[in-house]
């Protein structure tokens, strides 16, 4: 037995999502039909699954008590089926679709996540979203020794690394110098100490310059990744963190293998992450029995 959905495939530098509209509530994509919808050859192929549907009609309780903030909510689902809190990427593509089916033609709206509301803004082709507040997992022990947990790669020492929440754990490693960047392995998730327990995504840093940086990134739930928006956000705050407090309005380059992001510390401790987005194809998928 199979099902018909419809589906765009969509892009935030390369970092991919297939979004499934189900703008009524109707559509209960089970962790299995996710797998396969995210699966590169079995299936559409893409990092993630972004099922749009209208916040009133979610089905979890804390998400539908947003529906007077924001009317579309953003239920992302990890390629291996499991819900996400948050993705900076899937943001930009999920904004893109609204705009594109007339749901949304402002240019300034909000679209509810399982971390609460983001906010939105667009000018031409660059797609803004405001994160909203982040912070550092354990403060008192990165303030003290500059870092709070030790990150263990194929062929490199344990280096200190920096844990950040976002919305979705992350945990921020800059690579010695001398390190080559792209020939670390990602095949396998680096090693924590110690591990959160619910996982994290793991950047691996190089600074390049003054407000710049470039970076790779395993995502918990994925794999290696084209980009991560909410980590590019990571790594320059954790960056920005080593060097003294994040100053308001300072901005950071961040260049990932799928393309450039801009990074922008705000007042009270929040980030914006700037970046482009792109729909690729549409087409009907047919899903395999739940």
């Amino acid at each position: 037995m199979t099902s018909q959905v419809r589906f765009t495939k969509g892009h935030g530098t390369e970092n991919d999502f297939v979004l499934v509209p189900d703008p009524d509530g109707e559509l209960e994509l089970s962790d299995a039909q996710v797998r396969f919808l995210a699966d590169r050859r079995a299936g559409i192929g893409g990092d993630g699954v972004i099922r749009v549907v209208r916040t009133a009609a979610a089905q979890e309780d804390d998400v539908r008590a947003l529906a007077d903030r924001a009317e579309w909510f953003m239920d992302y689902r990890n390629a291996d089926g499991s819900r996400a809190e948050m993705c900076g990427n899937g943001t930009r593509v999920f904004a893109a679709y609204l705009r594109r089916e007339g749901w949304a033609d402002e240019a300034q709206f909000c679209i509810a996540t399982r971390d609460g509301v983001k906010h939105l803004r667009i000018q031409d082709d660059l797609y803004s979203v405001n994160l909203g507040p982040w912070r550092l997992v354990d403060a008192m022990r990165s303030r003290e020794q500059g870092y709070d947990t030790l990150v263990a790669l194929p062929g490199v020492d344990p280096l200190p690394a920096l844990s950040l929440d976002l919305g979705n754990p992350h945990t921020v490693v800059v690579l010695p110098e001398g390190a080559d960047l792209n020939g670390i392995d990602l095949s396998r998730a680096p090693m924590l100490n110690p591990q959160p327990a619910n996982g994290s995504n793991v950047e691996i840093v190089q600074p390049l310059g003054p407000g710049h940086l470039q970076m790779r990134v395993h995502e918990r739930g994925v794999g290696e990744t084209r980009s991560c928006g909410t980590g590019a956000a990571a790594a320059a705050l954790a960056l920005m963190t080593w060097s003294g407090a994040p100053a308001e309005n300072e901005s950071w380059r961040v260049d990932v293998p799928g393309g450039t992001l801009q990074v922008s510390a705000l007042a009270g401790q929040e980030v914006a992450l700037s970046g482009p987005a792109a729909l690729v194809a549409d087409g009907i998928a047919y899903l395999p029995a739940g």
